[in-house]
């Protein structure tokens, strides 16, 4: 039996440097599977090599008592699976505690998104006459057009956008590379920022940045939330905003015009089609919406 703490930073040092998750993502890890180990120590007085299903399950139990909803149950779970399936690999533990564990029943959560209206609105509202009027209608018309998360956007380069071929190559989750279309619109966007606005904040930089800013530092995640958030206010959006729900939109816009689900989860880079489909049935919701207002006897 090795120690739990080497075990467990052992796992946290997998996921930093083999799995490449960002510093957020581990410390998210970090945080569920310490709560767990707190709970071994304390309540059961158990290694990690001797837990079993019924430990697992007993913990979950606890987790509800103390008022933990079910998602972060489940991500709590997910969290552990990951852990004991690196130990099993690393034959720290002969058998899965978690294998015949099952989660919690999740409510389904459909993402709130924009019509087109109000997408069009919102890409309408940056002055195209002022430098920052054109570096942020580039942004907007980019993320709505490609579907990118924000982390994937602020962290573009020059290199990562093909002009002429009209794509883009996106860095996601475990630093996993996608390429992206984002058509005319975004590209004429694009390459307007790019001629009349980049060269004179980059000055003598060599920034790598794609988005830069006036004083030609990179464009941050927080510093696009704020802009988005003013124009979504001035475009007379009421409902909240967020980058993400430019991106839930993307998608179930793509799939009300009759895209292909396999082509969507390869945008948006799921790896499992099964996180795509949760749009279908917000184009399901949208049918039956559509049906009921027109139909004569919906």
């Amino acid at each position: 039996m090795r120690d739990d703490d080497v075990l467990l930073d052992g796992y946290l040092a997998h996921l930093r440097v083999e799995k490449g998750l960002a510093s957020r993502s581990v410390e998210a890890y970090a945080g569920d599977l310490v709560r767990f180990a707190v709970f071994v120590r304390q309540d059961l007085a158990k290694p990690f090599d001797a837990i079993d299903g019924g430990d697992v399950a007993a913990w979950l139990v606890s987790l509800s008592r103390e008022g933990i909803s079910a998602r972060a149950q489940a991500r709590k779970l997910s969290a552990l699976r990951g852990f004991y399936k690196f130990l099993l690999s690393e034959r720290y533990v002969s058998a899965d505690p978690t294998a015949l564990v099952t989660g919690p029943r999740l409510p389904r959560k459909l993402p709130h998104v924009l019509t087109f209206p109000e997408v069009e609105a919102l890409l309408a509202t940056p002055d195209p006459g002022s430098p920052r009027g054109l570096r942020d209608r580039a942004m907007l018309q980019l993320l709505y057009a490609s579907g990118l998360r924000v982390s994937e956007l602020v962290g573009l380069t020059l290199q990562d956008v093909d002009l002429d071929q009209g794509l883009v190559i996106a860095f996601g989750k475990g630093s996993k590379r996608r390429m992206v279309p984002f058509g005319e619109v975004a590209g004429d966007a694009l390459r307007k920022y790019l001629t009349e606005v980049r060269p004179r904040w980059a000055g003598k930089g060599n920034s790598p940045h794609l988005f830069l800013t006036e004083r030609a530092g990179g464009m941050t995640r927080q510093g696009f939330w704020k802009l988005l958030g003013r124009y979504a206010r001035a475009a007379g959006i009421d409902k909240p905003i967020s980058p993400h729900k430019l991106r839930h939109s993307f998608a179930t816009h793509l799939l009300e015009r009759g895209a292909d689900l396999r082509a969507v989860q390869t945008m948006l880079g799921h790896a499992d089609i099964a996180t795509t489909q949760v749009y279908t049935h917000v184009t399901a919701e949208h049918m039956k919406r559509m049906h009921a207002r027109h139909h004569p006897r919906g």
